[in-house]
């Protein structure tokens, strides 16, 4: 957390901004598992006051995305594989039920869009970029998902993604070039198919595979 990241005057306070911000890095993995993080220093990155720093942690470790100990010392979680076991069974209940929901307005054009980003996480694999994987992994998620026009449901899987966030960094910093993680393949073969059995198959798949790696 060197590089300062100028919260410039516009919509919204401060600590919104820097919540977004920090959210955003901390579910994309930019931030290790048991990383520590103090109110100077995500001040001093965001170039603002204590004030939004404080704001932002208290959100964040509400959230899960932080965990504050009796000490008051803050950092990134370390999941035990009880509690990856936990995320992966929620994630397999919500996750297939916004693919279905959205299946309806799976046009061409998502489809399309899908194999893109599909494509782009392929890459971040052969680059050994685990963050960038990431990143790419929850757009595509997020992409299909956005058309189920559920936004509660989105919430919840969005706050399990957070507290996954660093948890993930170390899974997929473990990638080889030959891997290929994930069933994306099967989830576009699906919805291009219209097919909701194996829609829902395919990202309960998806979406547990990589926990589990984790939990073992």
């Amino acid at each position: 957390m060197a590089t300062a990241i100028k919260i410039s005057d516009g919509t919204g306070s401060a600590h919104d901004r820097v919540y977004r911000n920090l959210r955003h890095q901390i579910m994309h993995g930019e931030i290790p598992p048991g990383e520590a993080l103090t109110l100077r220093g995500i001040g001093k990155m965001f170039d603002v006051s204590m004030t939004p720093a404080r704001e932002t942690v208290r959100r964040l470790v509400a959230e899960g995305a932080l965990t504050l100990s009796v000490s008051g010392r803050v950092t990134t979680p370390e999941l035990s594989n009880e509690r990856i076991e936990e995320l992966a069974s929620v994630r397999a209940l919500l996750e297939p039920e916004l693919a279905s929901r959205a299946l309806p307005r799976a046009y061409p054009a998502l489809i399309d869009r899908l194999r893109v980003i599909s494509s782009t996480g392929d890459q971040m694999v052969a680059k050994q970029d685990s963050i960038g994987y990431i990143r790419s992994n929850l757009e595509f998620h997020r992409t299909l998902y956005l058309r189920a026009q559920a936004p509660a449901i989105l919430a919840m899987v969005e706050t399990v993604w957070l507290q996954m966030g660093p948890t993930m960094r170390r899974l997929y910093g473990q990638m080889r070039q030959s891997e290929r993680l994930g069933h994306h393949g099967a989830i576009i073969a699906a919805l291009k198919a219209g097919d909701e059995v194996a829609l829902q198959t395919a990202v309960r798949n998806d979406v547990t595979q990589g926990l589990r790696m984790l939990g073992t």
